[in-house]
């Protein structure tokens, strides 16, 4: 509920929780790695590969379907995909370590079986999935991404919002016809805001004489403005920019901010 609600500061609260997400994972597989003793692990050979299977191919696709069945429009082939996203990671892995830790009876035996089974599930399922999405025919293109300023302008515009921002560094070529930024002649949808200079910002007006290696952000109306401003000054979008993968990715079933 509080990733779909709109509030002051979202963008900055949701990249902290992203940041967080990211360290307690990076330390629950560290802990993992350094409680791992792989010469144990022939001992659960056998029942954790049987474990796993049962898992991907019968418990988690009959759980799915289960859980599914009000939801009328979602097709067989999403449902046998979304089974096949279920990938084994973190909460088994710290029940496992919990057991252990609290020196329960065959804490050990279920901390390697669980390792095991995590391991099987990452390396079957999680490198299949596109193979999958392409074979079951739920991927398509990505949705294009809005245009976002380079590091050099930490500036975002809340998701309602369709307007479009990049930052354009300028080159002799762009000041043939004129130094000042009056000469650019921007498109009416777009609008310079500022400059960089080495390591100083200002707010531009139509008599500023720009350099060689400025860096000028712009701001227009939508995605599509924004293209054409940088087609007619001849310059292309920052390399940090977001780009879209080259082919098609699997669907998104749900909204990103879940």
């Amino acid at each position: 509920m509080v990733g779909n609600s709109k509030f002051v500061h979202r963008r900055s609260t949701r990249n902290f929780f992203d940041g967080i997400t990211w360290l307690a994972q990076l330390s629950m597989f560290l802990t993992l790695g350094l409680l791992v003793n792989p010469s144990e692990l022939k001992d659960v050979l056998v029942p954790g590969l049987v474990i796993s299977f049962v898992m991907i191919f019968v418990t988690r696709p009959l759980s799915v379907f289960l859980s599914l069945a009000p939801f009328r429009r979602y097709t067989l082939r999403d449902r046998l995909f979304v089974s096949w996203v279920g990938l084994r990671g973190a909460v088994p892995i710290t029940f496992a370590i919990t057991c252990r830790a609290a020196g329960l009876p065959h804490g050990d035996v279920m901390f390697n079986i669980v390792f095991l089974c995590t391991l099987v599930s990452l390396v079957v399922q999680g490198t299949t999935l596109p193979l999958m999405a392409r074979w079951l025919g739920v991927s398509e293109p990505p949705a294009e991404p809005q245009q976002a300023a380079s590091q050099d302008f930490d500036i975002d515009f809340p998701e309602e919002i369709k307007s479009s921002t990049s930052d354009i560094e300028i080159t002799e070529a762009m000041l043939e016809h004129g130094a000042h930024l009056m000469d650019l002649r921007l498109p009416e949808k777009t609008l310079a805001i500022m400059v960089k200079r080495g390591e100083s910002y200002f707010v531009p007006t139509g008599k500023t004489l720009l350099h060689p290696g400025d860096r000028l952000m712009v701001l227009s109306d939508n995605q599509q403005a924004l293209d054409d401003t940088l087609q007619r000054l001849g310059a292309s979008a920052p390399a940090d920019a977001p780009k879209p993968p080259k082919r098609p990715w699997y669907s998104v079933l749900f909204d990103d901010s879940e």
